[in-house]
């Protein structure tokens, strides 16, 4: 079941959170255990079974892990069935969520290993930790240290419902309203072929797919967020304006901030992180960008995207002191150039068409017949939806949001943008989000 879907937003949702209001509080977990696995088996009833085992067999590993063998002997279960399934005949099998279910669970038993977390003696707290349907299927990853003392004890009330709609609808109107408009773009000039188009038009095209690609999961999380707080629960925040940092380096700090966090305290810090001199550094952050590539997938396009990212990193790990605090437009305009230039290299896994494609980005070589005045035709439909993404992706909406949210005049703007995207999602029908598929 899709957030952006009206099932969701009709039916299941309002029933959803009604049942859950009205119930005791001892009885809210096993309301949202059973919640989320019926949203589960809507979009996915094969992948349910292995959702639940998931859920028990770690709930039991995690009782009775005394020696390091035993964690090792966990995890690798974890990682091998997610490497199955991910792996197996192109992914075709791939369950829902697994990726980002099966993170939580390792970051589970690690961290009860390190005695960090005791292990969770109630298995209804645990199965609500694991199967939580906001943050299911995309995210974001938890640590069950941040959400233990939640499980318990939170504040589930008409304030809590009044705000996490609030971010639900702002993050609904970011996939709908934007990324799934942007999309349209990317689409043409798909259809076009990239031999075809201009240099200025493939630069534009790239721009729309960052901010399509950024729309669609900052929607998610921001959607994500917003039921978490209906429920009670304070997720966490997955991103943090990305597009205005400084570095790539920074860029990645604010981009799936779970992922990120959840790599760095499992893979980067137990690798030694940065504490073992500049070359040990280096093969510590191709480790995880090795790891972080092929999470993404196993074709060649991935490969290049997360070694292009890593050495970019590298890259300003050797000049960055020099830049730091400096000319701090050149640092944006420097961000706004490559990280469009590395989208191409996530977006299109033909490497065939991702070298034609980047030839055209940078005028390469001989091509079939561009069309010289096809960006002219480009901003003239899209424009003002370029325009408001770039403008939504600054500090900007924030704040203007801030200004609004408390006003009756901005209750009602929400109100008119909910009712405004159901209007379109029944027009157009549903668009799955873009990292449903990782």
């Amino acid at each position: 079941m899709v957030f952006s879907s009206i099932e969701f937003l009709l039916y299941f949702l309002p029933i959803f959170i009604l049942v859950y209001m009205i119930v005791p509080k001892r009885a809210k977990n096993g309301v949202l255990v059973i919640g989320s696995m019926i949203f589960y088996a809507y979009g996915d009833l094969r992948g349910l079974g292995l959702l639940a085992v998931s859920a028990v067999g770690n709930y039991m590993a995690a009782r009775v892990i005394r020696r390091k063998s035993g964690l090792i002997a966990a995890v690798a279960v974890n990682i091998g069935v997610l490497i199955l399934f991910k792996y197996y005949q192109g992914g075709a099998m791939l369950p829902l969520g697994i990726s980002f279910y099966t993170f939580q669970a390792v970051s589970y038993l690690v961290d009860v290993y390190r005695r960090e977390v005791p292990a969770e003696r109630k298995i209804v707290d645990f199965a609500a930790y694991i199967m939580m349907f906001p943050k299911l299927v995309m995210g974001p990853i938890t640590s069950y240290k941040d959400m233990r003392r939640q499980l318990r004890c939170r504040s589930c009330n008409a304030e809590s419902l009044q705000e996490g709609l609030k971010l639900f609808i702002l993050g609904l109107c970011a996939k709908v309203l934007l990324a799934d408009r942007l999309a349209l773009l990317w689409q043409e000039v798909q259809v076009t072929g990239f031999e075809s188009i201009s240099t200025p038009l493939a630069w534009i095209a790239a721009v729309a797919y960052s901010l399509r690609l950024y729309f669609d999961f900052a929607g998610y999380s921001l959607m994500a967020l917003g039921m978490g707080r209906m429920l009670g629960y304070a997720l966490p925040e997955n991103f943090r304006q990305p597009y205005m940092a400084m570095s790539v380096r920074e860029f990645y700090r604010r981009w799936h901030m779970s992922l990120g966090n959840w790599f760095c305290k499992y893979v980067y810090i137990p690798l030694g992180g940065s504490r073992r001199g500049e070359s040990r550094t280096v093969c510590n952050l191709l480790a995880v960008w090795l790891l972080t590539s092929l999470w993404h997938g196993i074709t060649g396009n991935f490969f290049i995207w997360g070694m292009g990212i890593c050495l970019l990193i590298i890259m300003e790990r050797q000049v960055g002191k020099l830049w730091k605090g400096k000319a701090p437009a050149i640092c944006h305009l420097y961000l706004w150039a490559v990280i469009p230039v590395t989208w191409m290299c996530f977006a299109i896994t033909d490497l065939g068409q991702l070298g034609i494609y980047l030839s055209r980005m940078f005028a390469i070589g001989e091509t079939v017949a561009a069309h010289a005045g096809d960006w002219r035709a480009a901003l003239t439909d899209y424009g003002l939806l370029l325009a408001v993404g770039l403008a939504a992706s600054t500090p900007l909406a924030r704040r203007l949001y801030e200004k609004l949210e408390k006003r009756w005049f901005g209750m009602l703007l929400l109100a008119a943008a909910f009712w405004f995207c159901v209007h379109r999602i029944m027009l157009e029908g549903e668009n799955p989000f873009m990292y449903r598929n990782f």
